[in-house]
């Protein structure tokens, strides 16, 4: 009997340090909750780093360590790649915490995400649109910024992807014979993506409107216009052709 009652007893010890060694979530300090979220985020364990920083927001959105977990709870979005969630939590940053040091980080990362989330130039271009943008807004607010090379290269590579569907959609009328909405592509695609690799090719394609419209002597013009470049790319030849098509056919029909 006596042993039992020193097995119960001593069993009831164990259990009451066990628990009273433990801490549950109540028991944890903001700060060792901000840690562990760090150290998990370290560890790509992201999912938890955001039950975490979430668990330091709902205890001390005001308190020296609300800015931190705000951006830390976007960052395990982004690094887990669920990069509209993280725009999101950033954006709770820039429009809460304007006094944060982590704002201008925050919304470089919102660009970011806005560009991996760019599809194929041949989608709808929404986030494309959404991250020039901001792009645009980020290089006037911080004209200074140690991203700002990495910002105008993405600008760079997101007009190109808009500039080729603009000029994909003019070739697209090419082919439909539509010829007039084609001029209207290409001469858009000339006032916006004048600077894109494209530039070329929309020169021939607004020639080859203009040819194929029978508006013979604007496609000659605009052809010695831009004669050098087009021939130094290969492009002349094809569009003088094409001229000279026209102008046989013309001159058959006027018989």
């Amino acid at each position: 009997m006596k042993i039992k009652n020193y097995l119960l007893i001593t069993g009831t010890m164990l259990l009451f340090l066990c628990c009273a060694g433990s801490k549950g979530d109540g028991q944890i300090s903001i700060q060792e909750r901000f840690d562990l979220g760090l150290k998990n985020l370290e560890n790509e364990k992201y999912l938890k780093a955001q039950t975490d920083f979430k668990n330091v927001l709902l205890r001390g959105t005001g308190s020296d360590l609300g800015d931190d977990a705000q951006y830390y709870l976007g960052e395990a979005f982004f690094r887990n790649k669920e990069y509209l969630l993280a725009v999101a939590e950033y954006e709770k940053l820039t429009r809460r915490m304007g006094f944060s040091p982590f704002v201008e980080e925050a919304r470089f990362k919102i660009c970011e995400a806005y560009t991996i989330e760019s599809p194929k130039y041949y989608h709808d271009q929404e986030y494309t649109e959404k991250a020039l943008e901001r792009y645009q807004e980020f290089l006037d607010d911080y004209p200074n910024s140690n991203f700002n090379d990495d910002v105008i290269s993405s600008i760079e590579s997101l007009r190109e992807k808009l500039g080729q569907k603009l000029y994909e959609t003019g070739i697209l009328y090419l082919k439909l014979e539509e010829y007039e909405s084609a001029k209207m592509t290409f001469q858009s695609f000339m006032d916006q993506y004048y600077d894109t690799s494209f530039i070329i090719f929309a020169h021939q394609g607004m020639a080859k409107a203009l040819a194929k419209n029978r508006e013979l002597e604007d496609a000659t013009a605009f052809l010695i216009k831009h004669e050098i470049d087009l021939i130094g790319s290969g492009l002349y030849a094809e569009v003088e052709e094409i001229i000279d098509d026209m102008k046989r056919k013309i001159a058959k029909e006027n018989k």
